[in-house]
């Protein structure tokens, strides 16, 4: 009998996002241009694009050292691919703690920081989160 471990996990969603002209560089500011709607008054662009809302590994019993995290969030990149594949789109984001070990980890898998958001109120009180983005 073959068994199965849950090694990580991850979840993915369609959000609209948006992302204030003077926190990207003006080669993003066009390429993302082709794909949202500038608000010109605010330099805003809107668009959709997917959200990797969860990244995790298993700890339990030392199941962390059968997958990477670069291993886990290309599995996540695969889907999110071939959901671009098939209903478009090219702007992927998320939303980690402001901690440099995993800020790291996400710039050396080509994203990049481009706002910071105010979480609301919950049992630990509000913290910032850094935004970050990778064009398909």
């Amino acid at each position: 009998m073959e068994s199965k471990e849950l090694l990580g996990y991850f979840t993915l969603a369609l959000k609209p996002l948006s992302v204030r002209g003077e926190t990207v560089s003006n080669t993003m500011k066009r390429k993302l241009l082709r794909i949202s709607e500038l608000d010109e008054n605010s330099d805003t662009y809107t668009m959709s694009a997917y959200l990797i809302a969860q990244l995790g590994k298993n700890y339990t019993d030392r199941l962390n050292n059968k997958i990477t995290g670069k291993e886990l969030i290309e599995l996540a990149w695969t889907v999110i691919e071939d959901a671009q594949y098939m209903l478009g789109g090219i702007v992927t984001f998320l939303e980690a703690e402001n901690e440099e070990k995993l800020l790291s980890f996400y710039r050396g898998n080509r994203f990049s920081q481009f706002d910071t958001r105010q979480t609301a109120s919950d049992m630990d009180g509000p913290h910032e989160l850094v935004q970050l983005l990778r064009l398909l």
